[in-house]
């Protein structure tokens, strides 16, 4: 997935996870239930449908997640964690909580509700 030019572990979590939307949706779907796009569009508020698209392209190229599509009128497209994108849930985990201790928010609940599933 990187190439002789990007060996920088920081580099390759960056492209891998950079961006406004890729860890939040990685976070609405640590519930290991398969998500539509409406649900996960929904739970993130104002992401456009062309941002929540590419994320979703990317995390799926990564092998982060899956896109399941069902041959049924409507159309119905899920999209679930893969085993190697539940491999990122402790390091996710681990950088959520140091962010609530460096924000003073210790001892409040400073999670949203997917990411207390998560914990």
């Amino acid at each position: 997935m990187s190439d002789n030019k990007t060996l920088c572990p920081l580099r390759f979590l960056t492209k891998t996870f950079g961006g406004k939307w890729k860890m939040p949706i990685i976070c609405i779907l640590a519930d290991n239930k398969p998500k539509r796009y409406s649900v996960i569009r929904r739970r993130l508020g104002n992401v456009t449908n062309i941002m929540l698209t590419k994320s979703l392209r990317e995390l799926e190229a990564a092998g982060l997640i899956s896109r399941t599509q069902y041959d049924e009128t409507p159309p119905r497209v899920e999209y679930a964690l893969t085993l190697k994108g539940s491999g990122v849930l402790p390091m996710l985990t681990t950088a959520a909580e140091w962010a609530v201790k460096e924000m003073g928010f210790e001892g409040i609940n400073a999670y949203c509700s997917e990411c207390t599933d998560m914990i």
